[in-house]
């Protein structure tokens, strides 16, 4: 499981050092690929895998199953880590989520997103406050 939040810089060719934390987990190849709210996903490939054969379950004759699938896989890039924990973002996934040079890494559970920073600042002062105000409905039955 992927927990925490950690601020890695982007290197001039692109590159973004893995925290250590992730590193085990995500040594033995990784998908990154568009996420949500202009982040990135980064799936170790064991959890990419489960996804791609949800996915593969919708049926084609919707629409919006198609639309998902055709981004999720086309925009998909996998990577082994090198020794240093490192991997290279394609200059596709920095243009969509407007990666520079400072980043924010979080765990996410079960997958990794990686954020331009003030994109997370943005995101997560306008989330905070509706977080907080949430209580049911999130999950079945409460905490």
């Amino acid at each position: 499981m992927f927990l925490g939040t950690h601020t890695p810089r982007l290197d001039e060719k692109g590159r973004l050092i893995l925290p250590a934390k992730f590193r085990d987990e995500l040594a033995g190849g990784v998908v990154i690929t568009k996420g949500q709210e202009r982040c990135l996903y980064v799936f170790p490939m064991p959890e990419f895998q489960r996804i791609a054969g949800q996915l593969r379950e919708a049926p084609v004759t919707n629409k919006a199953a198609r639309a998902y699938s055709r981004v999720f896989f086309a925009s998909a890039h996998d990577e082994v880590p090198d020794k240093q924990g490192r991997v290279t973002i394609p200059a596709h996934l920095r243009g969509y989520a407007s990666l520079d040079r400072d980043l924010v890494v979080i765990g996410a559970s079960t997958r990794v997103e990686i954020w331009d920073k003030q994109s997370w600042d943005d995101y997560l002062s306008a989330s905070e406050e509706e977080f907080a105000d949430i209580e049911e409905g999130v999950l079945p039955g409460g905490l």
